[in-house]
């Protein structure tokens, strides 16, 4: 059963106060903190401008791709309650919960039923599990059959070129979090009547 939703790719500020003083704000915003191929990577000063607003009912979630050393130490003090990280073994995604004081949400990137399993072996170190397709920055679907009928021990995200106005009841046997991020957009660029249309489906599947 779908309960909430993350808007991800959050880069203007615009938007950013936007979403978190709608009636209907998302439980999630993510940025993309160094995916530097990303049309919605975040630099480090504007990440740092962005994250002091008050987020209200929200919470941020820094996005992380394989992260070093350098980008970890560089935003551990900002406003984020969530490390979403992909391509970190287990014993990483624990290293940085620890170390950083995170909840993770750890991301899987799908193409088949053995990217699907992965999900096992970060069961003692993942909050939330995130099945996502393997475009990365480009908005691509996945085999949601692959995932239907598993029983998860957590709660599930799914993104993957999931659109603005799709019928969300199709997923409310799947997932318990829609991520989306372009499907939000126009040309590239967050787009506030997609987002209002959005906010407002997930608000109607919730009454």
């Amino acid at each position: 059963m779908i309960k909430s939703c993350k808007i991800c790719g959050i880069s203007d500020l615009n938007t950013l106060d936007y979403i978190i003083n709608h009636k209907f704000p998302p439980r999630f915003i993510g940025f993309i903190c160094n995916y530097k191929k990303s049309s919605r990577y975040v630099e480090l000063n504007n990440l740092k401008e962005l994250t002091k607003i008050n987020k209200k009912n929200s919470q941020f979630v820094a996005v992380l791709v394989k992260p070093d050393e350098e980008i970890l130490e560089n935003i551990k003090d900002l406003n984020f309650e969530y490390f979403q990280l992909y391509d970190c073994t287990p014993n990483e995604t624990l290293f940085i919960k620890k170390k950083y004081n995170k909840k993770i949400i750890s991301a899987f990137t799908i193409q088949d039923k053995s990217d699907v399993q992965k999900y096992k072996f970060y069961k003692d170190v993942a909050d939330i599990y995130l099945f996502d397709s393997k475009g990365y920055e480009k908005s691509m679907s996945f085999k949601h059959s692959l995932i239907e009928n598993i029983k998860f021990d957590k709660e599930l995200m799914l993104a993957g070129n999931i659109k603005f106005n799709e019928n969300l009841e199709n997923y409310s046997k799947i997932a318990d979090i829609i991520d989306i991020s372009g499907g939000l957009e126009t040309s590239g660029i967050k787009d506030i009547s997609k987002i209002e249309i959005f906010l407002n489906n997930i608000n109607n599947l919730n009454k």
